[in-house]
């Protein structure tokens, strides 16, 4: 096992740990994100080739040297690294990226430098937040789908029933009712489909007014609920987490709590 001298260990560290580190590595993930749009332009590909794969060579050894820094900066005990997801997943970007870009494994090195621009959700603490709170909110969102189905198949099979004489492109099944009625829950020329259905009774209205009411208003706000709720304890585990790593924070929380209520004390006396 190579041991690494701790002077080596304490720079890296210090570099990992930096703000302009940080800002540089950002600014790299954005230049692969334009580089990455003008590969799309065949002309341009074609005129430039040498300087491009020049400059994806530079990014991917930017890389590699950033990961190796942030894997030095956790020795000796580098396995401590890899408890966090996000540097998993930074790891392997930058690996499978340096599959070579042709042969058996061309799709997946591709793929893996399109990566490189997902890594902006690592980098940036408000976007790991987000994405934390959207997985926090899968299992919460189970019953809420059961709902919106639900509530999709009762007006879904009553719509084929009433609309079906006069408008069977969009109510002759219950599968082409389950698409108006998609359609509809994007608010989106329900208008026009209640003028047609309306041929066929005058109170066709009630139903789809009904439907956005329900499937539309409640149910997405059911969803804003729980994203909302999911996203403070996402705040909460984020602020344990920091506090786990720098105790001193802790500290301070507990202090800015003991004088919050004493002052609430105060006030009441």
């Amino acid at each position: 096992m190579i041991q690494v001298p701790e002077p080596v260990i304490k720079f890296c560290h210090r570099v990992s740990e930096s703000t302009t580190f940080h800002n540089v590595v950002l600014g790299v993930i954005v230049l692969t994100a334009a580089l990455m749009g003008l590969e799309t332009n065949q002309g341009l590909v074609a005129e430039y080739s040498a300087e491009l794969t020049m400059v994806n060579a530079l990014i991917q050894i930017f890389f590699m040297t950033e990961l190796s820094i942030r894997l030095i900066a956790h020795a000796p005990g580098v396995h401590r690294f890899f408890r966090d997801g996000w540097n998993v997943f930074d790891f392997l970007v930058v690996a499978l990226s340096l599959l070579p870009a042709s042969g058996t494994f061309a799709m997946v090195a591709r793929l893996a430098r399109l990566m490189r621009v997902a890594r902006l959700l690592s980098a940036l603490p408000e976007l790991r937040l987000l994405v934390a709170t959207m997985l926090r909110s899968i299992p919460s969102m189970g019953s809420i789908f059961l709902l919106l189905g639900l509530i999709l198949y009762i007006y879904g099979v009553t719509g084929v029933h009433l609309f079906r004489d006069v408008d069977h492109e969009n109510w002759g099944s219950l599968g082409a009712a389950f698409m108006t009625l998609f359609q509809v829950l994007t608010l989106e020329g329900w208008v026009e489909l209640m003028g047609q259905s309306m041929l066929a009774t005058p109170w066709a209205w009630v139903y789809y007014v009904s439907f956005i009411v329900i499937a539309v208003f409640v149910v997405v706000n059911l969803f804003i609920a729980v994203v909302i709720n999911n996203l403070e304890a996402a705040k909460h585990a984020h602020r344990m987490a920091t506090e786990q790593h720098n105790p001193a924070l802790a500290t301070v929380r507990e202090m800015k709590e003991k004088i919050a209520a004493l002052e609430r004390q105060l006030e009441g006396s």
